[in-house]
């Protein structure tokens, strides 16, 4: 089979949420947005739900219609986009709760699903979700007489605890909710990390669950093996790849192996990334096609069928460093074409 082999370890991601959950001095709901970041929301919700998780944050409405099918009813499903025009039937039909960002989605909400629950999203700083301390000043009494579920905002530099900018969201936020008897939210992973003052009634960790930073604690989540396609040798000044960017210096033995960018293997980490064999790396030569990858396999004795490129050796952030880039779009980028396993404890 020529098929790259993505793996997934469900009971990682429950072990990720209740080791942050027990960091958590509150509620510890999970954000499985992005098709839980592109592992497969109607597999790790399940999981999650559980193992107790009772609060789930989706992007947009889609992705909450297409999670309710798969957990059926019980929890909550928040969608952090709010209330959209053209929701409304999915909203009632999936049981959603919108977190409402505006003046215009509120009354969007409260005239096309009267007494339908929703949350409220306030901006602290971050200036791209949420109403402003103007907006919401003006608002809060009408808001709050319609009886939200939640109130919340996102910590823009959450992944960096000493930034300044976490204290200056804090006192923002517990200055807009002042004295109101609604749970309350701030803290994604990073968040929780940042310690007690930051947790409030509930948080939502996201990137954290899945074997990302910031929590460096995290247990791996995925392991990508790529099949071995052809083994070549290539004399010294001989080229490999588009570009010819790769030149040999050396006799070189290269391995083709059966991935590329159409599966998320970013085209900007050609000539710096590596694949792994055992604990061993190997590099990645000249650039990353569309399906394939050359790798410099010179020093093994022997090559076998499969080379890692994520696993235990190598995570999403050691290979995001190569790209340039970060965990969460390693993640979320990766391919259709995978044949995908899900471990689990069954």
């Amino acid at each position: 089979m020529s098929t790259p082999t993505l793996t997934i370890d469900l009971p990682a991601i429950v072990a990720n949420w209740r080791a942050l959950d027990r960091l958590n001095g509150g509620e510890t709901g999970a954000v499985i947005k992005a098709d839980a970041y592109g592992l497969g929301a109607a597999k790790v919700g399940p999981a999650l739900a559980a193992a107790g998780v009772r609060n789930f944050f989706v992007a947009v409405a889609e992705e909450g219609l297409k999670l309710r099918r798969a957990l059926g009813p019980g929890p909550r499903i928040s969608v952090f986009s709010g209330h959209m025009a053209g929701d409304a039937d999915m909203i009632r039909e999936a049981d959603l709760v919108p977190m409402i960002n505006s003046v215009d989605q509120l009354l969007m909400h409260v005239e096309s699903l009267p007494g339908h629950a929703f949350g409220i999203q306030l901006d602290s700083g971050m200036n791209r979700l949420g109403m402003e301390p103007a907006e919401w000043a003006a608002l809060r009494d009408i808001a709050l007489a319609q009886g939200p579920t939640l109130i919340m905002s996102h910590l823009a530099c959450a992944d960096e605890p000493e930034d300044p900018m976490n204290a200056a969201q804090l006192s923002a936020f517990r200055e807009m909710t002042a004295g109101l008897q609604v749970p309350l939210s701030l803290a994604a992973t990073g968040g929780i990390l940042l310690g007690p003052d930051y947790h409030f009634d509930l948080c939502r960790p996201g990137v954290g669950l899945y074997g990302g930073l910031p929590f460096a604690e995290a247990r791996p989540v995925v392991r990508l093996d790529v099949p071995v396609i052809q083994v070549r040798d290539v004399a010294p000044a001989e080229t490999v790849g588009y570009g010819a960017t790769f030149q040999a210096r050396r006799p070189t033995r290269v391995a083709t192996l059966a991935a590329g960018y159409a599966d998320g293997v970013i085209r900007a980490m050609g000539g710096k990334a590596q694949v792994m064999h055992e604990d061993r790396p190997l590099p990645l030569l000249g650039r990353v096609s569309m399906d394939l990858l050359t790798v410099d396999v010179t020093d093994l004795e022997e090559v076998p069928e499969h080379l890692q490129l994520l696993g235990q050796a190598q995570g999403v952030d050691d290979l995001a460093d190569a790209a340039g880039t970060i965990g969460y779009e390693i993640l979320t980028a990766l391919g259709t074409r995978y044949d995908r396993i899900y471990l689990s404890d069954h």
